[in-house]
């Protein structure tokens, strides 16, 4: 029992930069309380204890602002950051090490009792503040929600999901960046510039519109150096661009590249 106290307790330390000590997180960061009321709860609901565990439950929303039904599944090394408004349903399962931020809900959008009603979260996900699960799938290992996202299809290992309804972008090489290192790395709130699909986009129009004018200027290039020889033509590329004008540096810089 200790033993998994003390891994929730650094766990919280290394993904929170504003954690400052071990008392500190055992006496000031309602998500660990959460967890630990979570067990004693989670015990009673499968041991027969159905409204002993609820009641557990209810006790620790109270006093933590997170609502983690007594059937729901957690795995160690879990951290509720904040996670003020933060509802988990009774078939949820969480991953070990995954993260999850404020205003996130874990639900489910059937109404039929002793089915999988609620998501599956692998290992290592994070979801950001806000990000509503909906529905009996999976999220594969590694992967991340994005704040605010509507989640309602599964989402592979090591993807990306952002938006509503969300959409899914794949890890470069099947890897999400967080797993591909030697040495794992945390992104707080699950999302960096590279997972904007928005600027993926417009980054791609740029590039085309760059090229395009590259060849553009080639061409003109090329038409003068035709016309060269003759003193007279109907098609005088005087005021052609015979030079690259677009800009693409600069626009990549205003899209965040």
């Amino acid at each position: 029992m200790f033993s998994r106290l003390r891994s929730d307790i650094q766990c919280i330390l290394d993904r929170d930069p504003a954690a400052r000590s071990t008392w500190e997180v055992l006496t000031c960061y309602p998500g660990l309380h959460a967890v630990i009321l979570h067990r004693p709860a989670h015990w009673f609901w499968t041991h027969g204890f159905k409204w002993l565990g609820r009641f557990t439950s209810h006790l620790s929303r109270f006093f933590t602002g997170i609502e983690i039904h007594p059937g729901a599944k957690i795995g160690n090394r879990v951290f509720f950051d904040h996670a003020m408004g933060t509802v988990v349903g009774e078939t949820a399962e969480i991953g070990d090490g995954c993260t999850i931020y404020q205003g996130v809900t874990l639900g489910g959008t059937s109404l039929y009792k002793g089915a999988k009603r609620h998501p599956t979260l692998g290992k290592d996900v994070v979801v950001s503040a806000g990000a509503k699960v909906l529905g009996g799938f999976e999220v594969g290992d590694g992967a991340k929600i994005g704040s605010n996202a509507v989640v309602i299809k599964p989402v592979p290992a090591g993807a990306t999901a952002v938006g509503i309804p969300a959409r899914i972008i794949q890890s470069k090489a099947g890897e999400s960046a967080d797993v591909a290192t030697a040495e794992p790395k945390f992104t707080a709130y699950g999302i960096t510039h590279e997972d904007d699909p928005v600027s993926q986009a417009l980054r791609g129009l740029i590039d085309s519109a760059s090229g395009q004018d590259h060849q553009i200027a080639l061409l003109w290039q090329a038409i003068e150096t035709l016309q060269a020889n003759r003193s007279a033509t109907n098609c005088v590329p005087g005021d052609a661009a015979r030079q690259e004008q677009f800009e693409a540096d600069k626009f990549n810089q205003l899209v965040g590249k």
